[in-house]
């Protein structure tokens, strides 16, 4: 059995979500990534992505530099630990429509697997393989 936490991101980027979507954007282009993780305290709340910016903030005429993350993170997170079977996260990304999951262990936000991760793992001569191995081109 494969498990997640052979191939989940553990570069995370996390950010409050009283932080505004100008600089979840900023911290997306500076890091060379295309989500950060929500948070309050300790506990994650939501991740938002930058498609989340793009088609829940700007497109809806909110102020990037006055909205907060807390006013477009999808909320409805489904989870997995990094000792479940990575067949089984593709089934849950599969069944919650989500192309990503946060890896929690014993309460604590330790990893983020995507679909790209997996395609990787699972199926490296795919194209989305090699889109998600590639370095980033921004």
């Amino acid at each position: 059995m494969t498990t997640v936490g052979e191939f989940m991101t553990t570069r995370l980027v996390t950010m409050d979500g009283n932080d505004t979507l100008t600089a979840a954007a900023q911290e997306m282009r500076d890091s060379a990534i295309g989500d950060v993780v929500v948070t309050a305290g300790d506990d994650v709340i939501g991740i938002v992505t930058d498609r989340d910016i793009t088609v829940r903030g700007v497109a809806e005429s909110m102020n990037p530099d006055t909205t907060r993350l807390n006013q477009i993170t999808s909320r409805d997170l489904v989870t997995v630990s990094q000792y479940d079977d990575a067949v089984a996260a593709a089934d849950l990304m599969r069944t919650y429509a989500v192309r990503r999951l946060p890896v929690i262990d014993d309460g604590k936000l330790v990893g983020l697997i995507s679909m790209g991760d997996l395609a990787v793992e699972r199926e490296p001569q795919s194209v989305l393989a090699d889109i998600s191995a590639d370095e980033p081109n921004n």
